[in-house]
């Protein structure tokens, strides 16, 4: 989901690793914050004799050269854990889909577009509450405790949908599990970031993507006995409460974020989730990256106001009109009425979400290959460029009296499937991964929920508008409305966005922000 998502979503780079080659792209893992315990710092002087701090870690460096990567093992089970997040936004972006003629039959508002786009769309204006106050949480509580708080409005709403009586006890637990999905996305993103080995860490970023890609396409498979299955739309919203129980309690046996814990003065914790997340022979070589960035002393609190006006406000636009863009692509329209879209166009509905999904997988573990290699940039430019401006031409082309009825399934299809591929390439996975990496660790969290923001405002405004404008304006226009964002998201990120593959933090930092 254009910052997202995604979401998307590496920051940090570490430098306590085995290739020379790559320390100057890792020469910062460990220090994303600015703020931690001076007086741990001044410990490892000690430690260390007459020594430096600066000239110990140096020796650490060397020394961690010698010993080689972490495990990507050791990490792994809790990126999974995490993911359950992005599985749940997945799953409950795409259960509207093959529901929503059943649910508007049942609760008597079928026909009524209107109610069907609020149905769709009260979700994302409890994503945008839900996102808005993420950084805050996140801040306050942890990772662990925040993915817990995530999970408890997606439990309750999904009861309260499945057992909708009406319109509005819908629209009541779509809308509470609406702050669950603003809080997943986020959480996820920075909490993989956070726990990742630095040479895993662009894979494990992607996982987020492939796990919203295999939750819509659960949504769909379990969605389709809905039209001739009498309640089963109940059945659907039921199934979602699983997996966020299970991300409420195996969050509890998972670490906390160290980077989060030395940010709060809790040393020996983090010492601990280092140990957890990369084995002891690394303790001490994160331990000192995280800290080497202290001595500079920055404060805790980030307001709002440095956000948007002050130091930071470069970048946090940069992030807010990427994931704006994202939205304006059309994707999140294609995800909620594909079945409409397909119908109208004579094919099988299940045939068609079952491409989608699949479109959207493939396009997903692509970019796992492709990021770390082609760069976040090369990935945003060829999918909103080469192929979804294509996609949405073809959509729109389908639509033309030009098109012959028999070439018009082809061309619409096609262009739909082909959109779905190449934004799950690019447009969906990079924004997030590459906002984490453009924030500096002391605004991440909060400067993350301001750009998400923008998100699920502009989501929540395509869900409701969708089917109106389709009605009123038609296909043809309204898919070349979307081709024309696309196309200007390529000129956006040609002029404003950094490539930040091979870049340590402080190089990124340096050319995004001006001096204090």
């Amino acid at each position: 989901m254009l910052i997202s998502e995604s979401s998307v979503f590496s920051p940090g780079e570490e430098g306590v690793y085995s290739n020379v080659a790559m320390r100057g792209r890792h020469a910062d893992a460990y220090s994303m914050y600015k703020r931690g315990t001076r007086d741990y710092i001044n410990a490892y002087d000690k430690e260390q004799g007459s020594g430096t701090f600066t000239e110990w870690t140096r020796s650490l460096n060397g020394l961690c050269k010698e010993i080689g990567n972490p495990s990507w093992k050791r990490s792994f089970l809790y990126i999974l854990v995490a993911s359950l997040a992005s599985f749940l936004y997945g799953y409950h972006l795409g259960v509207i889909n093959e529901t929503l003629e059943s649910i508007s039959n049942d609760l008597h508002f079928n026909g009524n577009t209107m109610a069907e786009g609020f149905v769709v769309s009260i979700c994302l204006g409890g994503g945008f509450l839900g996102s808005t106050f993420s950084g805050l949480i996140v801040d306050r509580v942890g990772f662990r405790r925040a993915f817990q708080l995530c999970a408890l409005p997606m439990i309750i709403g999904s009861s309260m949908s499945a057992t909708a009586k009406n319109l509005w006890g819908m629209l009541l637990g779509r809308l509470f599990v609406g702050t669950g999905m603003g809080l997943g996305p986020t959480l996820a993103t920075l909490y993989v970031t956070e726990v990742s080995p630095a040479y895993v860490r662009g894979t494990y970023g992607s996982f987020t993507q492939i796990a919203t890609s295999l939750g819509l396409m659960s949504s769909l498979l379990i969605g389709f006995p809905a039209k001739g299955t009498e309640g089963w739309w109940r059945i659907c919203f039921w199934v979602s409460a699983v997996p966020a129980a299970l991300l409420a309690l195996f969050m509890e046996f998972s670490p906390e974020s160290p980077h989060w814990l030395f940010k709060k003065g809790r040393a020996a914790d983090a010492e601990a989730a280092f140990e957890k997340l990369l084995g002891g022979p690394y303790v001490k070589g994160a331990m000192a990256e995280l800290s080497k960035s202290e001595r500079g002393g920055e404060a805790e609190t980030v307001k709002l106001s440095e956000l948007l006006f002050g130091h930071h406000h470069k970048v946090v636009f940069i992030g807010s009109t990427l994931f704006a863009l994202q939205q304006l692509s059309g994707i999140n329209a294609v995800f909620f009425f594909s079945s409409t879209v397909f119908k109208s166009a004579g094919v099988s509905s299940q045939s068609a979400n079952i491409c989608v999904g699949i479109a959207n997988f493939l396009g997903s573990f692509a970019a796992l290959l492709l990021m770390d290699k082609l760069g976040r940039k090369v990935l945003l430019i060829g999918s909103c460029a080469n192929a979804m401006v294509v996609a949405m031409g073809l959509q729109a082309a389908s639509a033309s009296s030009l098109v012959s009825s028999s070439n018009e399934v082809y061309l619409s299809v096609g262009g739909m499937l082909l959109f779905v591929l190449a934004f799950s390439v690019g447009a969906g996975p990079v924004p997030s991964l590459l906002l984490s990496e453009m924030f500096p660790g002391r605004i991440r969290a909060k400067a993350m929920s301001v750009c998400l923001a923008s998100h699920w405002v502009v989501n929540f405004f395509v869900g409701l508008l969708f089917l109106r404008l389709l009605e009123q304006i038609g296909p043809l226009v309204l898919n070349a409305i979307f081709a024309t964002f696309c196309l200007l998201a390529v000129i956006f990120v040609k002029r404003n966005v950094l490539e930040t593959k091979g870049k340590s933090l402080q190089e990124i930092e340096m050319t995004l922000l001006p001096p204090e």
